[in-house]
């Protein structure tokens, strides 16, 4: 069996979104609780609370506590389970010798959703229709069929808007032959993606689009009174357009791997290391918001559901190596043409692909050492 999640926006009124606002709330109420418990009896007994202990010590507190009656006692344990992840992922860290990341207390902005472990235990999804314990029936906007067994819901909010995330189990999907040709794939700054063939997509920018107003917002944001409500307001409209940004990327991510999932059976790509590239302070904007890491998820993803298949390769010299002769031409970042010896001009970011998929399938995208005469001098006036 596979599993395929499914996401829709929450169409909300005034009451339900106060509702679902009180449980989110309390929900990081207690994963903070919880958290400080387990912090004090380390320091005062140097115990460990297991997600157990806190799940049998959350049965008695909500006898007393009204707002943790209201709380589904399943949606509840997700939440005990979500911290008692975060010590597991801790642990792990500490002995593999890596930076721990010590669980933090969840402010306000830093706990946006709930988990719901088992459908039909405190919500339930029927039609376009999601029936929630203690908030009542919430339109959904269905815009696909929602197929398989519902295993987990989860209520997220974004900015100012609510949706639900719906996990389903669903049969293994039969594998199929992919007879489309292979393609390399060079990402970059300049140009969103540069295939093996030559072809070009453009970087959309979409977070320097939206500088100036964000900006204008942030700068709106810092002169606000903490605590008041126009601080809130201008909270939300910083909100609202960093939640447009991803939405935009998201977007744009899967159209891309849309088009090339439908013209091509193997795919190509660099294996880039995105967390050490960003340290750059020049280029740590620009590559954030290009999103090369979840592009490349989204569509290892798509092409494994199509039957196709993505290969990572090593990036190192693949914009230096010609992709005719093999030879290493040393070239500076700002140097945009590949010129060599043995005749071939190109544009480095398409010899670069044309590296990538040599890398991944040797031979696929071999190009001739001698280059037709017109070709190069073609290239040459383009490039000059």
């Amino acid at each position: 069996m596979a599993y395929k999640a499914y996401r829709f926006r929450l169409w909300t009124n005034a009451n339900q979104e106060r509702e679902l606002s009180i449980m989110l709330e309390t929900h990081r109420r207690l994963y903070n609780d919880a958290l400080a418990q387990r912090q004090w009896f380390y320091d005062e007994w140097q115990m460990s609370r297991s997600y157990e202990d806190q799940s049998g010590w959350f049965k008695e507190e909500r006898e007393k506590n009204v707002w943790f009656a209201r709380l589904n006692f399943t949606s509840a344990q997700g939440t005990l389970r979500r911290l008692d992840k975060a010590f597991s992922n801790f642990f792990r860290r500490v002995k593999a010798g890596e930076a721990p990341g010590y669980p933090r207390f969840k402010g306000a902005d830093r706990f946006n959703s709930i988990l719901f472990p088992k459908h039909g235990n405190g919500i339930k999804f029927t039609g376009n229709r999601l029936r929630v314990q203690y908030v009542g029936t919430i339109r959904v906007c269905l815009h696909r069929e929602v197929e398989g067994t519902i295993k987990t819901i989860s209520l997220k909010r974004e900015g100012d808007k609510w949706f639900v995330a719906v996990t389903c189990e669903v049969p293994e999907p039969p594998k199929v032959g992919n007879i489309l040709p292979a393609v390399g794939i060079d990402v970059g700054l300049t140009h969103f993606a540069t295939t093996s063939e030559g072809e070009k997509i453009e970087n959309p920018h979409f977070l320097k689009d939206a500088l100036p107003e964000l900006r204008r917002a942030q700068r709106g944001l810092s002169r606000k009174k903490k605590g008041g409500r126009n601080r809130k307001k201008a909270k939300r409209r910083v909100r609202r357009l960093h939640a447009r940004v991803a939405n935009l990327r998201h977007e744009h991510r899967h159209k891309v791997s849309n088009d090339l999932i439908s013209s091509y059976g193997k795919i190509a790509v660099e294996r880039l290391n995105v967390q050490g590239m960003v340290r750059n302070p020049r280029l740590a904007r620009a590559i954030s918001d290009v999103g090369w890491s979840a592009f490349v998820a989204v569509l290892t993803h798509k092409a494994e559901r199509a039957g196709g298949e993505v290969k990572q390769v090593s990036p190192n010299y693949t914009s230096q190596e010609c992709s005719a002769c093999g030879v290493n031409v040393p070239k500076d970042l700002h140097v945009r043409v590949h010129r060599c010896g043995c005749g071939l001009v190109l544009d480095r970011d398409h010899n670069a692909a044309i590296n990538i998929l040599n890398r991944a399938w040797p031979g696929t995208g071999q190009l001739s050492v001698t280059p037709p005469l017109s070709r190069v001098l073609k290239e040459a006036v383009c490039f000059s």
